[in-house]
């Protein structure tokens, strides 16, 4: 007996008992459906991480300034004041970094005409658009001619130029950062929060040498901030700009450091684990409820098995071979999960675009996962199919026969 004839009595005796079928294929379709919900749900947190890592530049490395001891007491981090605008030219030029871009940061009160808003002005070069990956909405940036000459322009993040504006347009207009009036010529595009929920937009970009010499007073820098030619040039960045920092700052041997770094490529890295572990944990979970399933298909199989044990006889008894017999039942398991799978599929998409719309949570639907449920669904089908098919096709004639 061929597969064309093995399908067709397969598929009959599906549509015989179409109703118990159906109650069947149940457990399947709840499975794959909580498998694809689950999944998207683990896959769309994974790329939100990403996307907010982006947001601040997945490949960044950032030097900021150590400590330092007097009498044997240590200061703590940030506290030195070494690090200079020269030492950013200097660690660009290094194989790995793509762009520096140094930054010094400080409190300020902005105002214009009778609004004002208490926000942050960060003193940067031309490079930090690069390095940071934001881009500019409207206007220019300024130019190093501005950083050189620290002139008094600068570039407004959206929630300030909203405070401050309200849906006018700001470029052109002067503010008073302080008692430092500054011309605005570009605005930020919108960034949203960071993955520590503060706002990007809540900030003022000022040359750095305008805030260091006419806001804060001083000459040193808060940080510099490198970008990597890629995530594995990011691991290398500090081994190049140790040598150099602690030869620009006359360190001897034994002496520590007097700058920290912290790389961002790592945090990306150690993020996309969790989030990855924490999908397939999800999965996993969820998957429970897909062999529950099985099991369910197993227990009508042998109840079929039971109840078309004359139908066996008379089929053996006229030629039909065991492994026909077994090929029956194994495709009516097979037929079962399948359709479960497929529907379960449809199920579990419209689940999880039901979630994503009224809820926070964000989803991510991926050809793999699909996949993947489809395939699990049917191996489900032939696991606990076989056991049922097999037991039908070692059955004899004869007995067959005699059963009531």
């Amino acid at each position: 007996m061929g597969w064309r004839d093995c399908l067709r009595l397969a598929l009959g005796a599906l549509w015989r008992n179409r109703t118990r079928a159906a109650l069947t294929a149940l457990g399947v379709i709840i499975g794959v459906a909580s498998v694809i919900a689950m999944l998207a749900v683990g896959t769309g947190a994974r790329r939100r991480i990403a996307e907010q890592f982006e947001n601040m530049g997945s490949n960044n490395v950032v030097i900021r300034p150590g400590s330092v001891t007097h009498g044997g007491v240590r200061t703590g981090m940030g506290t030195t004041t070494t690090l200079t605008l020269a030492d950013a030219e200097a660690v660009a030029r290094l194989p790995s970094v793509v762009a520096a871009a140094p930054s010094v940061r400080g409190a300020v009160q902005a105002r214009h005409r009778g609004a004002n808003w208490g926000t942050t002005v960060e003193g940067v070069t031309p490079e930090f658009l690069q390095v940071r990956s934001w881009p500019l909405a409207e206007g220019a940036f300024f130019s190093e001619r501005d950083v050189a000459t620290a002139a008094q322009v600068c570039v407004l993040g959206r929630s300030v130029a909203r405070e401050l504006f309200g849906l006018a347009k700001p470029i052109g207009e002067t503010i008073l950062l302080g008692s430092l009036a500054c011309k605005v010529v570009g605005l930020l595009g919108e960034k949203g929060a960071s993955a520590w929920g503060t706002d990007q937009d809540d900030v003022i970009l000022a040359p750095i040498t305008t805030v260091q010499r006419k806001i804060r007073g001083i000459a040193h820098v808060d940080r510099i901030e490198l970008q990597a030619a890629g995530r594995e040039a990011a691991f290398r960045i500090p081994e190049e700009f140790k040598p150099v920092l602690r030869r620009r700052h006359r360190l001897r041997e034994g002496q520590d450091d007097d700058f920290r770094h912290y790389n961002r490529a790592e945090w990306v890295r150690n993020a996309e684990t969790s989030a990855r572990i924490f999908a397939w944990l999800l999965g996993s979970i969820a998957s429970v409820s897909l062999l529950v399933g099985g099991i369910g298909i197993m227990n009508i199989m042998l109840v079929s098995v039971t109840e078309r044990t004359r139908e066996i006889g008379i089929r053996m008894a006229v030629g039909a071979r065991p492994r026909d017999i077994l090929w029956q039942f194994l495709l009516e398991a097979l037929l079962l999960s399948a359709a479960g799978g497929v529907l379960g599929i449809a199920l579990g998409c419209a689940g999880a675009l039901v979630l994503e719309r009224f809820s926070e949570f964000a989803v991510a639907i991926t050809p793999r996962s699909i996949a993947l449920a489809f395939c699990f669904s049917g191996a489900v089908g032939v696991f606990f199919g076989l056991h049922p098919a097999r037991r039908a096709a070692r059955l004899r004639p004869i007995e067959a026969l005699r059963y009531e």
